[in-house]
């Protein structure tokens, strides 16, 4: 019998981990609450369940690891559910990381603090709880400031010279010095004077397979809230550089109790060296652990985050990058409105360089302002010898595709 994989989640991104799983030979289950999950359509099997519900999710994996056929191996693709994951993992006896260090990569306040007691560079933070508690920060501080959710990355908002903490910015929601999304109020703040953050995916023990950089270009236009507009590899800095971010990243990981698994390192790069914002324990999304890292590096991570979930032994020689080749992901962010058109995507189907156009909109659609990276209308992968003209390419496409709204 084939060896089954439950996978959490089957959104679109999840799709060609999906494949790749099939591929690989295994029995592959996804679990959603979405009826109309695009992963669905691509896995042996699908379970309806909430993948942010961890004891609907457990429950579902026990009943189908009894009644159907046993699970041999949980993971998610593209969704950030570590804490479901491990969950599972713990209530079927199957290889995965802590639920503990699920927790703390969940709740990026109690990360910090044990970023702290571990001796990890981080920047100054403070867990901010009122509008009151952010003017003292901001007054003691001065600006610019980033304030974010403590258990998840939407709604990220800076403070800055003009004001920015105004009562708008929805200071409701923050606790931590690192990210959230958080349903009791709590957020966190930190300095905002910081280069764009370099991300870092990694797949088995200290090994990382790449390190990519995130642009910001877009935080005056969407200001006071934190869009990432893209990123590209491979990283501009120099190899040094990179071999201490990634040295810090897995410190991190370990910091938290993740001694083999995925992890995924937002960093960033001061005067001071490197310091760590977060750290999730799973595989980054926005295509990067599909699409991008393969492209640019060879390494095939999903097919190593397969086999570490369960419970293989993964060579760091599968995780070496064998070239570095130029790979850009630019986002397209048209003017709020109904959608009435998409215009110039024909023009680049069938060109060779780029990898991969989608849009998460379609003519009736309405675009709403761009608060977080889910208002993002549509993407495009590039490539090229090097980072700048994969990077040159890849604007270029979106300067000349057209999403028109009225």
């Amino acid at each position: 019998m084939k060896r089954t994989l439950w996978i959490v989640s089957g959104g679109a991104e999840a799709v060609p981990g999906i494949t790749r799983a099939r591929e690989m030979g295994l029995h592959v289950v996804v679990s959603d609450m979405n009826p109309s999950a695009p992963g669905f359509a691509a896995a042996d099997d699908s379970v309806i369940a909430n993948t942010y519900d961890v004891d609907e999710t457990v429950a579902a994996a026990a009943a189908y690891h009894r009644k159907t056929r046993p699970i041999d191996g949980v993971m998610c693709m593209a969704a950030d559910v570590p804490l479901t994951v491990a969950s599972v993992a713990a209530a079927l006896d199957l290889p995965g990381i802590p639920v503990e260090s699920a927790r703390l990569a969940a709740d990026k306040l109690a990360m910090k603090q044990a970023f702290a007691n571990a001796g990890i560079p981080i920047p100054w933070y403070r867990a901010i709880a009122s509008l009151d508690e952010l003017r003292a920060a901001v007054g003691e501080r001065g600006v610019p400031l980033v304030l974010k959710p403590v258990d998840g990355s939407r709604r990220a908002r800076r403070a800055a010279a003009d004001g920015g903490h105004r009562p708008g910015m929805g200071v409701r929601a923050c606790d931590q010095p690192v990210a959230a999304r958080r349903r009791d109020g709590r957020g966190s703040i930190w300095p905002g004077r910081r280069s764009a953050p370099r991300g870092c995916s990694s797949t088995a023990r200290a090994r990382p397979a790449a390190s990519s950089t995130a642009t910001t270009s877009t935080l005056d236009t969407f200001a006071p809230y934190i869009v990432e507009n893209g990123g590209e590899q491979p990283s501009a800095l120099p190899p040094e550089a990179q071999e201490r971010i990634s040295a810090v990243a897995m410190d991190a990981g370990r910091a938290i109790g993740i001694v083999s698994g995925s992890v995924k390192g937002d960093m960033v790069w001061t005067d001071r060296g490197p310091c760590v914002i977060e750290i999730a324990a799973r595989l980054s999304g926005g295509w990067m652990s599909t699409d991008q890292i393969p492209l640019g590096t060879g390494v095939d991570l999903i097919a190593c985050a397969i086999r570490l979930a369960l419970g293989e032994r993964v060579p760091a020689e599968d995780l070496r990058p064998r070239r570095h080749r130029g790979v850009a992901i630019r986002y397209f962010f048209p003017p709020p409105g109904r959608v009435t058109a998409i215009g110039g995507a024909d023009a680049f189907r069938d060109v060779p360089w780029v990898h991969r156009m989608g849009f998460f909109v379609e003519p009736g659609d309405v675009v709403q302002p761009t608060t977080d990276h889910t208002k993002r209308a549509g993407f495009v992968i590039t490539t090229g010898a090097t980072r700048e003209e994969a990077v040159s390419r890849a604007e270029s496409v979106v300067q000349a595709v057209r999403i028109q709204t009225t």
